[in-house]
């Protein structure tokens, strides 16, 4: 093979970074948000730890995540409709500030003799704020980038995020025996810092013009559900992801897993928590062939049912190694998955209700899991961990099989049916 065709070949398989090399503003924006990732990732570690510490009950560290479920819906729900009403960079610099201040309170708290409540009610507001954070985000990458190049720069916030998964509650627990849980939530105040002064490098993000005048609020969210129905891809990319974290999401599982099948302890439940995440970096990095899929409702269709057959496998297995592999390639297909299902939303919705779309799919995608968690520990509680993690699976391909019969809008989907969504840079020029 020439030089010259290797080279193509590598750019065909791995993420194309086009978009970063030629939009100024998406670069600022993924750079603060990297930075901003890895300091949430330290904060996401240290609080559960400083939990236990002080209670000495993994049912109080379970209720921690518990509270911040609402607050993250009702922020992803009210963010949306915010973020298509105002200037969309001042509102994710305000949900900057206000999430750093949410980790100043827990370094307060730490410094002055920790108290619990704080570690309750601070990561619920902070969970409530993230929820503005990502609505927003979402609605102006669009904006950013070239039609063409929409899936490739999700791709490459899916990056973002799996390395920040993967490398942040490993420098976490460095950190935590080394310099201590203030020094972390501290140095999580100064990523949002470093996240604020991207964010105000950028150009301004104005509401769309045919909103204007449009409030926040009820009548707003309602105004975006409204645009949901009959429109099968949008309903399809929802859909979909909730069939697939709710019943192939096995995590709830993994202690149980760890000791009984498997025949470890603490390291080999890390190993399980850590594999969907090496995996989905992995298929991350491995994006460069996303842009040239048309049929993006029929990649999600497959990838999900990827994700269901793997897990499935996982279920049946007792050797580790192999387990891990499984766990591996379901997270690559949950982040191809996810790369489609955002692309297929930001090119169905016009900017001006954008905001409030990314909003239920924040809603979504966070929501899921928890009641997966709960799927999990009901089907095992009544007939075995086993059982719980293959039927799921199972569940999951069936599922993913029932939508794409009865949806078939959202599995003959394609790029090239969207219009130029307003307010996007045409692919004849760059920002």
């Amino acid at each position: 093979m020439s030089q010259a065709a290797g080279q193509r070949s590598r750019r065909r398989l791995f993420i194309d970074l086009t978009p970063l090399r030629r939009s100024r503003d998406l670069r600022f924006l993924v750079g603060g948000e990297l930075v901003s990732v890895l300091g949430n990732q330290l904060t996401t570690v240290a609080v559960p730890y400083q939990v236990y510490q002080l209670t000495h009950s993994s049912l109080a560290v379970g209720l921690v995540s518990v509270t911040q479920l609402f607050p993250l819906i009702a922020g992803s729900l009210l963010g949306g409709s915010a973020v298509d009403a105002m200037d969309r960079r001042r509102l994710l610099m305000a949900a900057q500030v206000l999430m750093a201040g949410c980790s100043a309170g827990l370094a307060v708290n730490a410094d002055l003799g920790p108290s619990l409540w704080p570690l309750f009610v601070l990561p619920a507001l902070a969970a409530g704020f993230s929820g503005l954070d990502s609505t927003g985000r979402n609605a102006i990458v669009p904006n950013l980038v070239r039609r063409s190049e929409i899936s490739t720069a999700n791709a490459i916030f899916q990056t973002l995020f799996q390395l920040g998964q993967v490398a942040g509650p490993a420098l976490a627990g460095l950190l935590l025996a080394g310099a201590g849980v203030r020094f972390v939530y501290w140095l999580d105040v100064a990523s949002f810092g470093v996240a604020l002064v991207a964010l105000f490098l950028i150009s301004p993000q104005p509401a769309p013009v045919a909103v204007a005048g449009h409030r926040p609020g009820l009548r707003s969210i309602l105004e975006g559900l409204r645009f949901v129905r009959g429109r099968q891809e949008i309903q399809g990319a929802y859909l979909i992801d909730i069939n697939a974290m709710v019943f192939g999401m096995p995590r709830a599982l993994f202690p149980a897993l760890a000791t009984t099948v498997f025949g470890g302890g603490a390291a080999t439940l890390g190993f399980l928590y850590a594999a969907p995440g090496a995996g989905a970096l992995v298929g991350a990095l491995t994006t460069g062939w996303v842009g040239r899929i048309q049929r993006q409702g029929l990649a999600v269709i497959v990838a999900v049912i990827g994700w269901g057959s793997a897990v499935a496998c996982f279920g049946l297995v007792s050797w580790l190694p192999l387990a891990l592999v499984l766990l591996a390639a379901a997270g690559w297909a949950d982040v191809i998955s996810a790369v489609f299902r955002s692309t297929i939303i930001q090119l169905a919705v016009p900017d001006a209700l954008r905001g409030r779309l990314a909003g239920l799919q924040i809603a979504v995608v966070t929501g899921g899991p928890r009641l997966g968690d709960l799927e999990a520990g009901v089907v095992a509680a009544a007939f075995g961990d086993t059982v719980s993690v293959v039927s799921g699976g199972l569940a999951c391909i069936a599922g993913a099989l029932v939508l794409a019969r009865l949806l078939p809008g959202f599995r003959r989907q394609r790029a090239s049916a969207h219009p130029q969504p307003e307010g996007h840079p045409p692919d004849l020029a760059a920002t």
